[in-house]
């Protein structure tokens, strides 16, 4: 199958939830309703809560249908996640609908903080799988680990959460992200375990800032900090190491723009670069790395004793200040 540009859709990229995913962004980079202190892609440029038709459904299927065909055998889940939140795109329904064709699992990663609203609880009702958030029911940490737009209230979040739960007939698999000092206290796992009673989620995931967060300060907890959220949340599921896996680049001619296209979206530790592009093309190696960093095409970030990969644009306005607007 010829090659071809994609504006939309990347990967399969390893999963440590879902497999291999292949990725779908139906957002414009950093448009979110949350600016979250641990966000690998950096803080929010366009803070909005207002739902918009942002590019042709039409073409992102079209993208979608013709990655399917080229990965065909390699993808466990088709992943709506985005380069912001997911559900601030209005044809989202529409688009799961359409990609269910294909026959393989939809899912839908979401900060969760749209599910008030009655449209985008039905547009993720045909979802096999959807992955929300929720990191305090504290309001006063809500802010400071999420930093929403002025407009989202925890509880009216949390509403929603519940009143999803209610009706969908898919698996709800909620994930929290735990930050050092912030989230990590015996007060404010006891409140999520309260709420995670209400939502009833299928699944519990428990994370922690693995890849460069938008903030520097902001830090993993320490291992008692895990044994604690056990401890009162149950039943939950860890996630606080690296993914492993391959990361799809099927389709590009170029070392460079394959590259550059996983790692917009996706931080990418050197041993990842040149394991992955070494399927595919010749001559990778650290040397070929440095080059691109050289050349301002890649730019380097380490991140506790790591070195991770992403592309300038990714944190571009990372020492701007920080504005709660519409």
């Amino acid at each position: 199958m010829k090659s071809r540009e994609l504006k939309f859709v990347y990967g399969p990229v390893p999963s440590r939830r879902l497999g291999r995913s292949l990725g779908v962004n139906p957002i414009p980079l950093k448009t979110c309703n949350y600016s979250c202190i641990y966000c690998q892609l950096g803080r929010t440029q366009h803070l909005i809560n207002e739902r918009k038709e942002f590019f042709s459904k039409e073409d992102i299927l079209e993208e979608i249908l013709y990655s399917v065909e080229l990965n065909r055998g390699k993808i466990d889940f088709i992943t709506f996640v985005g380069e912001g939140e997911p559900t601030l795109n209005k044809n989202l329904g529409w688009l799961i609908v359409e990609t269910k064709k294909t026959e393989l699992p939809i899912a839908v990663i979401t900060n969760g903080a749209l599910l008030y609203r009655e449209d985008v609880r039905e547009d993720l009702s045909k979802a096999d799988v959807v992955l929300p958030s929720l990191d305090s029911v504290s309001e006063n940490t809500f802010k400071i680990l999420n930093r929403p737009h002025k407009d989202l209230k925890i509880e009216k979040i949390i509403e929603g959460m519940v009143e999803f739960r209610r009706s969908f007939e898919g698996q709800i698999w909620l994930e929290i992200i735990l930050v050092k000092g912030i989230n990590d206290s015996e007060k404010e796992l006891e409140g999520l375990s309260r709420v995670l009673r209400e939502i009833k989620p299928d699944r519990v995931y428990i994370n922690v800032p693995i890849r460069p967060p938008t903030e520097p300060w902001v830090e993993p907890p320490d291992e008692e900090a895990i044994v604690r959220a056990h401890a009162i949340l149950g039943d939950v599921i860890p996630i606080v190491n690296q993914e492993m896996g391959e990361f799809g680049i099927e389709g590009f001619d170029n070392p460079v723009e394959a590259i550059k296209f996983i790692c917009r979206r996706h931080p990418m530790r050197e041993d990842e670069i040149i394991e992955t592009l070494k399927r595919n093309f010749d001559g990778v190696d650290s040397g070929f790395i440095m080059k691109l960093v050289k050349e301002g095409i890649l730019r380097k970030i380490t991140y506790r004793g790591t070195n991770f990969y992403i592309t300038p644009e990714v944190r571009m306005v990372r020492k701007q200040n920080f504005t709660n607007s519409n």
